[in-house]
């Protein structure tokens, strides 16, 4: 599942999916939801909102490096996504993405991330 492992980390390829509103929702499905690192839950609208300001903001930095991908098929036109994430050349974590195909393109269901602790 090489297409999807390039999509990933999820919301950190703008110059390939776009940056507008309708872009995000586009990589998502309807109802996404997320757990991120800190434990805390996000909504599909908390996602897009926090997204639109990350791609408007001309200072921001996104520094990151994915590692030992591992693909499983949980369900027909369903599949489970895991990898390591290393952001900013220091915050570890690992993330697990489930990704829906409707209608022939991939979409984000599910998202989490843990704080890989050292």
């Amino acid at each position: 599942m090489i297409e999807l492992q390039s999509r990933e980390p999820i919301f950190h390829h703008p110059e390939k999916f776009g940056k507008t509103k309708q872009d995000i929702e586009d990589q998502m499905c309807d109802e996404f939801w997320e757990v991120g690192a800190s434990g805390r839950i996000y909504t599909k609208q908390d996602v897009v909102e926090t997204l639109l300001k990350r791609y408007n903001d001309p200072g921001y930095q996104d520094i990151w490096k994915t590692s030992d991908f591992e693909v499983m098929e949980i369900a027909p036109d369903h599949v489970l996504l895991t990898y390591r994430l290393i952001q900013d050349h220091s915050r570890q974590t690992r993330r697990a993405t489930i990704w829906r195909k409707e209608n022939g393109q991939w979409k984000v269901l599910y998202h989490q991330g843990t704080v890989v602790r050292s």
